[in-house]
C-alpha cells in the first residue's frame, strides 16, 4: 500500500492541492501541484509512501524537473527522509534544475515533503515509485498474502493485547502477522493509550517487528508513532478513531504487548464525568476501579481498598459438592474404624506360675528367713534341734537387726563375740532326723521364726518352740532371758 499527500483525496488519478497521486499494486506516481505548469506559491505538501512488509521503495524523478535554485535549498525544495516521520533520517534536500534521479529506502517507508515560498515559481517535478524486495530479507520468502487479522474495540476503556492473535484469530507462532486493532470512541471524544506491557523479540529491528499507532485512519500519513526498540511511551490521540498495528515476521512472534485505552472528553466535564486534572473527563465508572485511567493516578487516589472476598464467598456449587463428598467419606471411614476397634477382642497377657522367674524380683521382696539368735548364755541352753536350724550361708541384712549386751534390744554384736559363740555351736547335730521335718508339709521350706522377748532382770530365760502355723510351713521359737536375746535377720 502507499500513502497519500497531506490534504489530498485518496482516489486514484485525482488532482488536489498537492498534485496528482496514482496508486498501483506494486507502486505508483505523484507530482507537484499543477504539474507540468508552475506550482503555486506558499505551499507545503507531504507524501508518505509505505511498502508491504519485507520490501523497500525505489523512487525515481523524471528529467522534466525544475525547482527554484538556492544556497543549500533554503527556499523551494524537496526533502526526502528514510522513514515514516518528519524526524526520520534525512536522505537529501533537492532543488535547481538537476533531479535526484534515483532514491532507495532502507525499509518500507519514505517521507517526502515539497515546500514553496512566495517568490519565483517553476514547473516542479514528477516522480514514480515501485516496491522491491528488501535485501535484508533475501533469504526469506515474501508473503504473498497474510491471514486477515483485525479487531474492533469500543467503550470507556479496554485492553489491546497481542495475545488475541492466538486466541481469536488462531494464527500460529510460526507465521508472520500484520494485525490491526480499531478503537472507536464516541463522537467528540479522544483516546488515551497507556502501555502496560511491551517487549519486542528483535529490538531495534523495525523491519522484523514493530507496534505502530495511527490517529484517525490506518493511512501512513496518520501514523502517530512507531515502536520497535525496548521502550514504548504513552500516546494521546486527537481523534475518536485510533488504530494499533503489530507487524512481526516468522522469527519475531515471541514479542508481546498490552495497551490500556481510555476514551475521554476535554473540559468542561458533563454530568457525572470525572475530571482527571490533565484536560481529561473520563467516565465516572472508571474511578477507583483499580486501574489508572488518567495520565496521573488521580482517579485512584484516596480510594479505600476493596475488601477481598472470603473463601466462603468464592465457593461455587461444584466446590461445595466436592467438599461435602470428601467430608462424608472421611466421616464414614472414621465411624467404621471406631466400630472395628470396639468389636475386636482384647488380648490379655497372663503369666503362668510355671514360667514365673523369682529372680526378676528385687532381693528385698524375697521372704526373709530367720536364724536362731546367739546370746551370752552359750549353746548349751539351746535345744539340739535349734542348733540344726543354723544355716551356714546366712548373713545379716541390716546391721541394726543384730544386737549385743546391754538393755537395748537392737545393738550390733561385735565380730569377736559372734565368732566365739559360733564355735560353741559347731558341735555336729545328733544323727537323728531333724525333729521339724514332721512339722513341714511337702510344699513348705521349713522356715522357722524365733521370737525374742525382752524381760525384766528378775525374769528367767526360756526358749520355746512354738507350735506350727496354720499352713504348716512356718515354725518359730520364743526366747525369754533375763539379760538380752539378740536375733539375726538373714536371707
Amino acid at each position: 500500500s502507499s500513502g497519500a499527500p497531506m490534504g489530498s483525496k485518496k482516489a486514484t488519478g485525482t488532482t488536489s492541492l498537492c498534485g496528482t497521486w496514482v496508486k498501483e499494486a506494486h507502486g505508483g506516481s505523484f507530482t507537484s501541484p499543477n504539474h507540468p505548469d508552475q506550482y503555486p506559491p506558499d505551499r507545503e505538501c507531504s507524501y508518505i509512501i509505505e511498502a508491504p512488509p519485507r520490501q523497500c521503495i525505489d523512487l525515481y524523478f523524471y528529467e522534466k524537473y525544475s525547482i527554484e535554485p538556492s544556497w543549500e535549498c533554503k527556499f523551494d525544495h524537496i526533502e526526502v527522509r528514510d522513514g515514516p516521520f518528519s524526524f526520520s533520517p534525512i536522505i537529501g534536500r533537492y532543488c535547481g534544475q538537476e533531479s535526484p534521479l534515483y532514491i532507495r529506502s532502507s525499509g518500507q517507508y519514505l517521507w517526502i515533503k515539497f515546500v514553496t515560498d512566495s517568490e519565483l515559481e517553476a514547473t516542479g517535478f514528477s516522480a514514480r515509485y515501485n516496491f522491491t524486495q528488501d535485501p535484508d530479507f533475501k533469504d526469506f520468502n515474501i508473503p504473498l498474502s497474510l491471514s486477515p487479522c483485525e479487531f474492533e474495540m469500543s467503550g470507556p476503556e479496554g485492553i489491546v493485547e497481542s495475545a488475541l492473535v492466538m486466541k481469536e484469530v488462531g494464527i500460529m507462532q510460526t507465521e508472520a502477522v500484520d494485525c490491526r486493532w480499531f478503537i472507536r470512541a464516541p463522537p467528540g471524544s479522544k483516546i488515551y493509550l497507556r502501555f502496560l506491557e511491551y517487549e519486542m523479540q528483535n529490538s531495534n529491528e523495525c523491519k522484523r517487528n514493530f507496534v505502530a499507532v495511527y490517529d484517525g485512519s490506518s493511512s501512513v500519513e496518520h501514523l502517530k508513532n512507531k515502536f520497535c526498540s525496548t521502550v514504548a511511551s504513552d500516546i494521546m490521540l486527537l481523534t475518536a478513531v485510533g488504530i494499533v498495528r503489530m507487524w512481526a515476521d516468522e522469527g519475531s512472534r515471541s514479542g508481546h504487548f498490552r495497551i490500556l485505552f481510555t476514551t475521554f472528553r476535554e473540559p468542561p466535564c458533563d454530568g457525572d464525568a470525572y475530571f482527571c486534572q490533565s484536560n481529561m473527563c473520563i467516565n465516572h465508572t472508571l474511578v477507583c476501579n483499580g486501574i489508572q485511567n488518567c495520565v496521573y493516578p488521580w482517579d485512584e487516589n484516596g480510594c479505600t481498598e476493596k475488601r477481598k472476598a472470603t473463601i466462603l464467598e468464592t465457593l461455587d456449587s461444584t466446590n461445595v459438592t466436592i467438599i461435602g463428598m470428601t467430608c462424608g467419606v472421611v466421616l464414614l471411614l472414621l465411624t467404621a474404624s471406631i466400630v472395628i476397634q470396639v468389636k475386636q477382642p482384647r488380648k490379655k497377657c497372663v503369666m503362668s506360675h510355671d514360667n514365673f522367674d523369682p529372680g526378676l524380683l528385687h532381693q528385698a521382696l524375697e521372704l526373709p528367713c530367720y536364724e536362731p539368735c546367739t546370746s551370752r548364755l552359750g549353746a548349751g541352753a539351746l535345744p539340739e534341734d535349734f542348733l540344726w536350724l543354723q544355716h551356714a550361708s546366712s548373713r545379716c541384712v541390716h546391721g541394726h537387726h543384730c544386737g549385743s549386751s546391754g538393755r537395748s534390744s537392737h545393738i550390733d554384736l561385735s565380730m569377736h563375740d559372734t565368732s566365739s559363740d559360733l564355735e560353741e555351736m559347731q558341735a555336729p547335730p545328733p544323727p537323728l532326723a531333724p525333729p521339724l521335718l514332721h512339722h513341714t508339709s511337702p510344699r513348705s521350706q521349713g522356715r522357722v521364726v524365733v521370737i525374742h522377748s525382752y524381760l525384766q532382770d528378775d525374769a528367767t530365760e526360756t526358749c520355746e518352740l512354738h507350735s506350727e502355723l496354720e499352713d504348716d510351713s512356718l515354725s518359730f521359737y520364743a526366747c525369754k532371758h533375763v539379760d538380752l536375746c539378740v536375733s539375726r535377720f538373714c536371707l
